[in-house]
């Protein structure tokens, strides 16, 4: 899985960086059929402290999936991203899954 990790208007960091990688290396582990990633920060131009936004794009055959949070730090935005398509793997995982058994039964 090629992953690609971009910042708009800053200098990304070398832990965030590895942090980054961790966290998207488990998807290999729940889908094989992921191609790439590309996980994107920015900061949002807010007047509270949760303006850290981090958006990751899984490339599937089919169709992306797409999360982004906001939090106040960058690694806990990652964190809530990765969950949040974690669930979204799990979902399509199980309508394959009832999608090849239908046709299994005709």
């Amino acid at each position: 899985m090629n992953i690609k990790i971009k910042s708009l208007g800053f200098t990304l960091k070398e832990e965030l960086t590895d942090f980054v990688n961790e966290k998207v290396e488990k998807f290999a582990h729940l889908y094989n059929k992921i191609i790439s990633c590309e996980v994107c920060f920015s900061v949002d131009k807010s007047a509270t402290n949760e303006n850290k936004v981090c958006y990751i794009r899984l490339i599937i055959p089919g169709n992306d999936l797409l999360s982004s949070a906001q939090y106040k730090t960058f690694e806990e935005a990652t964190a809530q991203a990765v969950e949040a398509l974690e669930r979204q793997i799990e979902k399509r995982k199980t309508k394959l899954n009832v999608t090849r058994k239908s046709i299994n039964l005709i």
